[in-house]
């Protein structure tokens, strides 16, 4: 199941275009980095490394949970027809007594 979820995920996640906020993340990221030593440079890429993988994780748990939210919203809606609806209007028509 985790695998067609993740599917479907890579099927339909659009990444957003570049914003603002990524453009100062990275400048900021570029700045530390200048002022960190080797050893506080590989903390920091551990640092960034498990955070981009907890926000992989996050975008599939929410891609899942609003998936399965759609199939519950879809599960109560009940098929409407046109059809149906019209015939059970005629069989209430004519099975209610008549007026005199």
């Amino acid at each position: 199941m985790n695998d067609y979820m993740k599917a479907l995920h890579q099927r339909f996640f659009r990444e957003p275009e570049n914003t603002e906020e990524e453009q100062e993340m990275e400048q900021a990221e570029q700045a530390l980095k200048a002022t960190l030593d080797r050893e506080q440079r590989k903390l920091l890429l551990k640092l960034a490394n498990a955070q981009s993988l907890w926000q992989e994780r996050t975008a599939l748990e929410s891609f899942i949970a609003g998936f399965q939210l759609a199939l519950g919203i879809a599960g109560e809606l009940e098929p409407y027809s046109f059809d149906d609806d019209e015939e059970d209007r005629a069989r209430r028509i004519m099975e209610a007594p008549e007026i005199s």
